[in-house]
């Protein structure tokens, strides 16, 4: 019996967190949207907003099974572990797809741009080979590695989106700000780049329908600033103190050992192919436009 109207096309959303709840609001009603999520209250909270939730767990294969052959698009939004250097999760996610006969038609991968490691200052783009400096960065790219081969092997178009610092009113260094963490001075400082969460669920709808195979994009904005002023212009927005500024030799001394990865790596992504490919056209271009709207938000929200 044939459909009056067609279906509509079925999306997966792997790891529905922030970023994949802005997506899915931007996909619905047009697809139906499931999300994959790891609790049953973060499972209520999609229900409610049209998601499909499927409670599932990347690290307890068994629990997959459920996701195979369920969706025409996979966005695979999910982090990997925090220790490592290969990513299992996302091994386990395509397993299971392989395993029915119906694949999705795509798939889009959000990894990071740290997978270049530092680079000097230098501006990057996505032919750069990746040169990881940290656990976490191998991991990503492991991951990266796996979909190419997933999608030479199977036929299942594969877009991989390479982000920086994602930001939002919900999602800003507040609390480091107002503890007073130092930033490195100007002179030690590195590039660091930023992407709002929003424009980023815009990119990966964007991706679902224009982006190439087998393809790297830069989801970055057209900002060009250092580490350290990014902190100071989060602080001046929201009227807190502005962090103090020590050397790199004072850093290595004082701050965690995390914390001394991220300042150690500074590179300026392009984004010209995003731009050009995807044909995106940002809300928010860079962090300033980004803040005011979302202090403003903030402020909106605590009633002042």
């Amino acid at each position: 019996m044939r459909h009056k109207y067609p279906l509509k096309k079925r999306v997966l959303i792997v790891g529905c967190g922030d970023v994949g709840v802005r997506t899915a609001r931007r996909l619905l009603p047009h697809y139906r949207v499931f999300g994959l999520v790891r609790s049953t209250d973060a499972a209520d909270s999609l229900r409610d907003m049209g998601i499909v939730p499927i409670v599932a767990d990347l690290d307890d294969l068994r629990s997959l099974t459920r996701i195979a052959g369920i969706a025409d698009v996979v966005l695979h939004f999910a982090p990997p572990p925090t220790v490592g250097t290969i990513d299992p999760r996302t091994r386990h996610l395509l397993a299971v797809l392989a395993q029915h006969r119906e694949l999705p038609q795509r798939l889009i991968y959000i990894s990071t741009s740290g997978v270049y490691g530092d680079c000097g200052g230098d501006w990057v783009s996505e032919t750069r080979p990746v040169k990881p400096a940290s656990a976490r960065a191998h991991r990503r790219v492991d991951a990266e590695r796996q979909i190419r081969a997933f999608g030479r092997r199977s036929g299942v178009q594969v877009s991989i989106l390479r982000v920086p610092g994602i930001y939002a009113a919900e999602r800003l260094p507040l609390e480091r700000i107002k503890r007073g963490t130092p930033t490195l001075r100007a002179a030690d400082d590195g590039y660091s780049n930023h992407i709002h969460a929003e424009d980023l669920a815009r990119i990966a709808v964007l991706a679902m329908h224009r982006g190439k195979n087998a393809r790297i994009y830069h989801a970055s904005d057209d900002g060009e600033i250092k580490m350290g002023e990014y902190f100071q212009l989060v602080a001046q927005a929201f009227d807190l103190p502005a962090p103090p500024q020590i050397s790199w030799l004072e850093a290595q001394q004082t701050l965690p050992a995390t914390l001394l990865s991220f300042m150690n790596e500074s590179r300026r992504l392009t984004n010209a192919r995003m731009k050009r490919e995807l044909r995106l056209r940002l809300i928010y271009s860079t962090v300033v436009d980004g803040l005011q709207t979302s202090a403003e938000y903030c402020r909106c929200s605590s009633g002042q």
